[in-house]
C-alpha cells in the first residue's frame, strides 16, 4: 500500500512517499534508544522550555498547518485551525503542571522514608489516526516528552505530510535529536516495530481491528499498551432539558471532523414528550448544514477522508434502509468530484440491523424515541462500545441516574462530549483500555517506582499542591460563543 496524500475534496493525488525500509526503521529505532539514554536525564525546566516553544510555534504557524490538516483528510479549515490551537495548549498545559504530576510521592509507613518516584520507561510506539492528526498525535507527545520518553509515530497512511511537519515542529522547538520521529512504515511493517527490544510500549488510537491486533501483540510481549478506540456516544435528552440548546449542540456533536471522530454523538435517545419537537428542529437543523469546500471557511462539512470509508458509511446506510430503517434527510453520496456524504438522519433502526450496533464514521445520526429514564439509560448502554455520552435534563434525581449508570469513560451532562488536557480520556469494553491526557495519562507511560529507605535519611520535600488549570491564550474567552474556534474544541 502506497503512502500517499489523496485531496479527499477532489480526489487528486497530491504527493506520494516511499516506505520506510527495515534497515531505515532499525537506524531509527537505534537512534531513539540512544535519544532515551540522554533524554531523561535532561531537566525537567528545559523540556518545559521546549514544550513551550512548541506551542509558540504551533500559534505562529497554524494557518499553514491548518491548510496541511484540510488537505490531507478534508476537515473544515475551521475546525482544523482549531485543533492546532488545542495542540498548543495541551503543550502549554504540561509544561506547566508536569512538575506536579511528577513529584515524588511521599507516604508514610513504618519505614523511616518510603515514597513512590516517577520514571519514564523509553521508546514509546504510538499508531495514531488520520481524523485528529495532529491533535490525537499532541496528547501522546506533550505528556511523554515531558516526562523524559520518546516517542516513534505511526501514522494513518493517508496523512503523511501532517506526521512528517510534527516531526520538524519538534526539532525545530528545541527537543533532541531522535526524541520524537515519524515512521513513514506500511502496516504489516509494525509488528516488526512493536517486537523490537527497544520499544518499551504502545499506544492506539484506531479501530477496534487495529486495537485487537496490536493490543494481542503487545499482551504477548508483555509491553504496556493504551487503546483507544471506537465509540457509537449516545446522546440522551430528556422532558426537562434546553430543547433549543440541545438540538443545536446535537448538529454540531454529530457532524464535528465531517462525522469522523470517535467521541462524536452517534446515537440519539430523546424523551417521547418531545420526540416530535426534537426530531423536527434536528432535521431542519441537519439539512441546514453547508457542505462542500472544506477550504472554505464558510463550510461546515467536509468530504470524507478516503473513498474506502465513503463507500462504508453508504453502504451502512443502505443496510439499515433494508432492514427497516427510515430516512429522515439525506441518506446518499454525492456524486462528482470528492468523498462528499449527505448529512443524514435515520429512524426506526431495528436492533437486527447491523449498524444498530456499529459505529458509523460519517455525518450520519440515529435517531430513537423512548418513553422514560430507564428505557434511555437502557438503549443508550446496549452497545459494545463505551466511550463517552452526553445527557440533557434538568432534573437532578435524572442526572445522578445517569451519572451512576451510563456505562463509558466519560460522562457531558448537558454539554458536548470534549476531551480536555486537565482530565482523564478514554472507554470501556470495545473502546479500549487505559487513559489519555490529565496526570492519568501522562503515567500510563510511567514507572511508579516504590522507594523504602530503612535508614534515616533526608525526606524528599512534597512539591506544593496546586490547581491544575488549562491554559487558554490570553486573549481569548473560552465561553465566548463568537469565537470562530469554540465550537470545534473537542475531539
Amino acid at each position: 500500500m502506497a503512502i500517499e496524500t489523496i485531496n479527499p475534496a477532489d480526489g487528486t493525488l497530491v504527493k506520494t512517499f516511499p516506505a520506510l525500509t527495515t534497515e531505515a526503521v532499525q537506524q531509527r529505532l537505534a537512534l531513539a534508544a540512544e535519544a532515551f539514554a540522554s533524554f531523561r536525564r535532561v531537566p525537567l525546566a528545559h523540556r518545559a522550555l521546549c514544550m513551550r516553544k512548541l506551542a509558540s510555534t504551533l500559534e505562529e504557524e497554524v494557518e499553514d498547518l491548518a491548510a496541511l490538516i484540510t488537505l490531507e483528510m478534508g476537515k473544515p479549515i475551521l475546525a482544523a485551525k482549531a485543533e492546532i490551537v488545542k495542540c498548543a495548549a495541551v503543550c502549554r498545559y504540561y509544561a506547566e503542571h508536569a512538575a506536579l504530576i511528577l513529584a515524588p510521592e511521599v507516604v508514610q509507613t513504618e519505614r523511616n522514608h518510603s515514597y513512590i518516584k516517577w520514571e519514564p520507561l523509553g521508546p514509546i510506539l504510538a499508531v495514531m489516526p488520520w481524523n485528529f492528526p495532529f491533535w490525537q498525535v499532541f496528547r501522546f507527545l506533550a505528556p511523554a516528552l515531558m516526562a523524559g520518553n520518546v516517542g516513534l509515530l505511526k501514522p494513518a497512511q493517508n496523512v503523511p505530510q501532517c506526521s512528517l511537519a510534527i516531526e520538524s515542529l519538534v526539532r525545530r522547538a528545541g527537543f533532541p535529536r531522535g526524541t520524537f520521529q515519524t515512521l513513514l512504515i506500511e502496516v504489516p511493517q509494525v509488528e516488526a516495530v512493536l517486537n523490537d527490544r527497544r520499544v518499551v510500549a504502545v499506544t492506539v488510537t484506531g479501530s477496534e481491528q487495529a486495537g485487537r491486533a496490536i493490543g494481542a501483540q503487545a499482551g504477548w510481549l508483555i509491553k504496556k499498551s493504551v487503546m483507544e478506540l471506537g465509540g457509537s456516544d449516545p446522546f440522551i435528552v430528556m422532558a426537562s432539558a434546553d430543547l433549543e440548546l440541545a438540538v443545536t449542540t446535537a448538529v454540531k456533536a454529530r457532524t464535528v471532523a465531517n462525522g469522523q471522530s470517535c467521541i462524536a454523538a452517534k446515537r440519539f435517545i430523546v424523551a417521547a414528550e418531545i420526540y416530535d419537537e426534537f426530531e423536527r428542529r434536528f432535521v431542519d437543523g441537519m439539512e441546514m448544514l453547508r457542505v462542500g469546500d472544506p477550504m472554505r471557511e464558510s463550510t461546515d462539512v467536509g468530504p470524507l477522508a478516503t473513498v474506502k470509508i465513503l463507500e462504508g458509511v453508504e453502504a451502512q446506510v443502505k443496510a439499515a434502509v433494508a432492514a427497516g430503517a427510515r430516512v429522515l434527510t439525506g441518506g446518499e453520496r454525492l456524486h462528482g468530484k470528492g468523498n462528499y456524504f449527505e448529512p443524514t438522519i435515520l429512524t426506526n433502526v431495528p436492533r437486527t440491523a447491523p449498524v444498530f450496533y456499529e459505529e458509523i464514521f460519517g455525518p450520519v445520526a440515529m435517531l430513537f424515541r423512548v418513553q422514560n429514564i430507564d428505557e434511555a439509560i437502557a438503549l443508550a448502554n446496549d452497545t459494545p462500545f463505551g466511550l463517552g455520552a452526553s445527557a440533557w435534563t434538568r432534573d437532578p434525581a435524572e442526572q445522578q441516574r445517569l451519572i451512576a449508570e451510563m456505562e463509558c469513560g466519560t460522562v457531558f451532562l448537558n454539554a458536548m462530549v470534549a476531551s480536555d488536557p486537565q482530565l482523564p480520556f478514554g472507554g470501556i469494553k470495545r473502546s479500549g483500555h487505559g487513559r489519555e491526557l490529565s496526570a492519568a495519562g501522562m503515567r500510563e507511560f510511567l514507572n511508579a517506582k516504590t522507594v523504602v529507605i530503612a535508614d534515616q535519611g533526608p525526606a524528599e520535600p512534597e512539591p506544593d499542591r496546586k490547581p491544575i488549570v488549562i491554559y487558554e491564550p490570553a486573549d481569548r474567552d473560552p465561553d465566548d460563543r463568537t469565537d470562530p474556534y469554540a465550537a470545534y474544541r473537542n475531539r
